[in-house]
């Protein structure tokens, strides 16, 4: 059984806290991941031994750590950019604290040392939705996969809701847990929505599930994008492998239809609500969660 976390080795190891370091009211046991803008560990509280995980916003490009265990920018040239991103990890941060949902991370605490920034979340076990297809030999079953996408659902309402979007929705960020119980994981791409002024440092793209808008610098992003993210994962759970990047699907569209490629293994209506969660053009797709669960249930004749 895994955890939510890849635990892959990170050549980079320097760029993580040491294991037995105490940091505000946790101990650091071990690294989980790392990334280009933060490091995630596996921690403990010291009042009660609960283990967590904790989020460090260290973006590798602007800065690094000193031997002190200090995250500071790589130069003056970088500092800008490093404050403002920091204060945005902490703004981002102070929302996701309100969202709870069975379905989604839940976010505990949040708190800055080390001249950085920390988020501390539920440490899940269950296994990453990528590896849980393998196991199921590449593909759901329809039941299965409608009553797990449906639950992602239900956590993804609550986020639109507060008035973010994901953008980073894809298997590798699902979480499947005893009992079949999936958990939107990751929101380290959110963004407010409607966007109220701010963007983040740098932007979080996935091949495959980032839709075409968040390739270009005046694309229109809305809840959209992330049906369009998750459409291509319910696509992923079919055959069990990515759509092709949306910027070459806008050019030239060779992704045959899951309503033919599929048809004799699904209802129309769940292979029909995935084709149109898929729509390269924005204005195609479900505007929203309600619009896109409506899609996936039977239609009832009288």
């Amino acid at each position: 059984m895994t955890s939510q976390f890849s635990t892959d080795e990170y050549p980079d190891t320097w760029y993580f806290l040491q294991p037995g370091t105490v940091i505000d009211e946790y101990i650091i046991e071990r690294p989980l991941a790392g990334g280009g803008f933060s490091s995630v560990y596996l921690a403990r509280q010291r009042c009660d031994q609960h283990q967590v995980a904790i989020k460090e916003y260290l973006p590798r490009k602007l800065a690094h750590r000193t031997w002190g265990n200090d995250v500071v920018p790589q130069s003056e040239k970088t500092k800008g950019l490093f404050l403002k991103g920091r204060k945005l990890f902490l703004e981002e941060a102070r929302l996701l604290t309100k969202l709870r949902h069975p379905n989604i991370v839940e976010v505990l605490n949040f708190f800055q040392a080390n001249s950085t920034a920390y988020l501390v979340m539920t440490y899940d076990y269950g296994m990453i939705m990528n590896e849980y297809l393998k196991d199921k030999g590449g593909a759901f079953k329809e039941e299965e996969l409608v009553s797990t996408f449906m639950k992602v659902l239900e956590g993804l309402r609550v986020v639109h809701r507060e008035g973010l979007l994901h953008l980073d929705i894809k298997p590798h960020n699902i979480l499947i847990r005893p009992g079949g119980e999936p958990l939107l994981l990751d929101f380290g791409a959110v963004q407010p929505y409607p966007n109220v002024g701010h963007s983040k440092v740098g932007k979080v793209l996935t091949q495959g599930f980032s839709p075409v808008e968040q390739y270009r610098p005046d694309g229109k992003i809305g809840p959209w994008s992330d049906l369009y993210a998750l459409g291509a994962s319910m696509r992923m759970c079919l055959d069990g492998q990515p759509p092709p990047p949306a910027p070459k699907r806008a050019k030239k569209d060779t992704l045959i239809p899951a309503a033919k490629a599929f048809r004799k293994k699904y209802s129309p209506h769940v292979l029909e609500a995935i084709d149109k969660a898929l729509a390269v053009d924005y204005q195609d797709r479900p505007r929203s969660v309600e619009e896109f669960e409506a899609l996936l249930q039977p239609t009832v004749t009288v």
